[in-house]
């Protein structure tokens, strides 16, 4: 049977699930790897991690299936985003760690490069807004502080990528340097009109454009990899939350999903309109298939699941993410705690990379229950944040349905609060691993073993509509709440 390999390179594990012709999950493995914290706001990866716990998930996940090379029609990559590493071109040994997207140690230079008037020209060629989350000043900070790096990108002796470039140069054993539009639009280098690398941006951060992949469709050949026994082409690749938006076969403009990762991930499809946001969104794309752009607007929550994480490995609160659930449900429904998690900085729309998390609202007879149940509301409060900038950004009055993904979606305590706090239904989907199923799709499609977008649509399927149960007062009482808490924690102007 013709199988296809998915490759999911998360910020906290790595997956390999294989999917059948009809993308169906018939296997997966799962390999969590380290985290490293070098200063407050720093977030950094070891390259070597990434890659081994990439490998071995590979390779487990085709033994336990008995699955060889050869039945493996292609292979698809999905990755987190804007994690920027820089290697040697001839040994292909990493320079430094990779810096995480989540990483924030480019705020002051983000503000320089603000107060010197440099944001209009990022905001208009780039669709992002000047922020450490992006990759450029990351690999600006690389070239700066590893020594000799610099003088060795203008000599073309390294190579920068994203996680699916690397990943791509590790496969292909350094035959392929290449991204694809959807990563290269979150790098704040691309310009996303021309689609090619800017060249006044690449002056601005002194960065040798030889030092960049070549830029391909979502759905492309990307080589082949032979470490698996056999030849496999690699025809599929998009960042993550744009391969959940495939997944979600969110195709007609005007389609919104979000995904609950370690962050929280909203993408708005604006079709072959570029829309620039007024209420502090990104533009960005959405995918791109045949040469032709599809733009969305995005609206990025830099902690979501995060911080159940947190929960349960800060605090020790619970011992799994499944227990916050039912512990958040025996909260004292009289208590109003406000959790607002800006442990790295609050994203879209505050885009303030100095906040620092808070509670409020906390008495004597706070306790873990109340802690909890005030977690897992920050998401559903974030992501109201999100959904009024989009319908605001494309002039609508409100989501009509989200569709959602990702590991928090699990817990229908959760989801419900979301369809409370939108006051409109949250669909989850029968298959839930989105965004590994938007990497298959593309790849099956390219290489003629899946429909194309329109067939795949028809597939989509509901697994649980969640729908509002609050009356609207209380809705926007505690929704009223969360923005006085956020108002309270946001750095002084």
């Amino acid at each position: 049977m013709t199988r296809i390999l998915a490759i999911d390179q998360g910020t906290t594990s790595s997956r390999a699930i294989l999917f059948d012709a009809a993308l169906r999950v018939g296997g997966i493995a799962q390999a969590e790897f380290p985290q490293h914290f070098p200063r407050s706001g720093w977030v950094e990866h070891d390259p070597a991690d990434i890659w081994a716990s990439t490998e071995a998930t590979i390779r487990k996940v085709m033994a336990d299936a008995g699955v060889t090379a050869a039945d493996i029609a292609a292979i698809g990559i999905t990755n987190q985003r804007e994690t920027t590493l820089l290697w040697d071109r001839a040994t292909g040994a990493p320079l430094h760690n990779a810096i995480v997207w989540q990483d924030r140690r480019t705020a002051d230079s983000c503000e320089r490069l603000r107060a010197a008037g440099h944001e209009p020209l990022i905001r208009q060629t780039t669709g992002l807004l000047l922020d450490p989350y992006f990759s450029a000043t990351k690999l600006a900070w690389l070239l700066d502080h590893v020594e000799g790096a610099r003088d060795r990108a203008r000599k073309g002796e390294l190579a920068f990528g994203t996680v699916d470039s690397f990943l791509i140069w590790k496969l292909t054993e350094g035959r392929v340097h290449a991204t694809d539009a959807t990563n290269a639009a979150r790098t704040m280098l691309y310009d996303i009109r021309t689609g090619r690398w800017s060249p006044e941006i690449l002056a601005l951060f002194d960065i040798p454009e030889s030092l960049l992949p070549e830029v391909r469709d979502c759905a492309a050949d990307f080589g082949a990899t032979t470490l698996f026994g056999g030849s496999i082409p690699i025809l599929g690749v998009a960042g993550d939350q744009q391969a959940a938006t495939v997944g979600q076969a969110c195709f007609a403009p005007g389609m919104v999903k979000s995904t609950y990762g370690t962050g929280c991930f909203a993408l708005a499809n604006t079709g072959a309109r570029m829309v620039l946001s007024n209420n502090r969104l990104l533009t960005t794309i959405a995918y791109q298939l045949n040469g032709t752009p599809t733009y969305a607007l995005e609206g990025s929550i830099f902690v979501a699941g995060a911080v159940v994480q947190w929960l349960r490995d800060g605090l020790h609160l619970i011992g799994a993410a499944s227990e916050t659930g039912a512990l958040a449900a025996s909260a004292d429904p009289h208590q109003e705690v406000i959790l607002v998690p800006a442990f790295t900085g609050l994203g879209a729309p505050y885009w303030d990379a100095h906040a620092r998390g808070a509670i409020y609202g906390l008495t004597r007879a706070t306790g873990p229950a109340e802690i909890a149940r005030a977690a897992l509301e920050s998401v559903g409060f974030q992501t109201r944040d999100l959904m009024e900038a989009i319908a605001a950004d494309m002039g609508g009055t409100g989501t009509e349905t989200l569709r959602v993904d990702g590991g928090m979606t699990a817990s229908d305590w959760t989801m419900q609060f979301l369809a409370d706090m939108l006051g409109a239904p949250v669909d989850r989907p029968a298959v839930r691993e989105t965004t590994a199923l938007g990497a298959a799709w593309l790849a099956g499609m390219q290489a003629g073993v899946c429909p194309d977008a329109a067939g795949f649509a028809r597939s989509w399927a509901l697994e649980r509509r969640f729908t509002p149960q609050i009356p609207q007062p209380l809705r926007e009482a505690r929704y009223a709440a969360w923005k006085d808490a956020v108002r309270r924690t946001l750095t002084p102007a």
